[in-house]
């Protein structure tokens, strides 16, 4: 199964990806592209330094930067969504990952992936999801929820927010002292783990 990695920050869970492919000769998914919506993200470096293919699809070098000042949210959103299903084309991408993806993919993308795109989320869908829901926000509403446990997220990408159907849950307690700092760092290595998981899943999914 042919994916790609659609990223914005650091690529922690992209790098979990590459690993596990590395390391596993009967891995059963090939990252054939990476995508970032912004141009300093670090995981742009992981994907040189493992020689995989990587784009930048951002509004300001989609539209320019003149439109891209003028335009609004959803014109934006639309314009990257449509550059990135090009890619997708062009790559012969059979799957498309969301691993700290922090834009909203919409349009045709959505449709002509439909089941094939996944997302993974820092929180216990379908708690603690939706609009503004993503990093540190989430870690915080939780904390002021006064939770007793929280975790990541693998889930099918629909035309919702974190509505899409449910693949894979990790659970981590939440300690009476958690920061949103401290939940995280515990959470993430889950994340890592349910990456991997998640993409294995989808192509055991779809070969059948």
């Amino acid at each position: 199964m042919n994916i790609a990695v659609l990223v914005s920050g650091g690529g922690t869970n992209l790098q979990a990806l590459i690993d596990y492919e590395k390391a596993h000769a009967d891995c059963p998914y090939h990252i054939v592209l990476v995508v970032s919506n912004t141009k300093n993200a670090f995981a742009l470096e992981r994907a040189k330094t493992a020689g995989i293919p990587a784009e930048i699809r951002s509004p300001f070098s989609v539209l320019g930067s003149d439109k891209a000042k003028e335009a609004d949210r959803d014109t934006k959103r639309i314009a990257v969504s449509d550059a990135v299903l090009d890619l997708c084309r062009d790559y012969h991408v059979d799957a498309i990952v969301l691993a700290g993806y922090l834009s909203v993919l919409g349009g045709k993308i959505v449709t002509e992936y439909a089941g094939r795109i996944i997302n993974l989320h820092p929180a216990l869908l379908p708690k603690f999801g939706g609009v503004g829901m993503w990093g540190h926000n989430v870690h915080e509403a939780v904390l002021a929820a006064k939770e007793t446990e929280s975790g990541c997220t693998v889930h099918l990408v629909d035309a919702g927010c974190d509505t899409g159907k449910i693949l894979v849950q990790k659970k981590v307690p939440v300690m009476a002292d958690d920061t949103p700092d401290t939940l995280y760092a515990r959470i993430a290595p889950h994340e890592h783990e349910a990456m991997v998981e998640g993409v294995c899943l989808l192509a055991s999914m779809l070969n059948h």
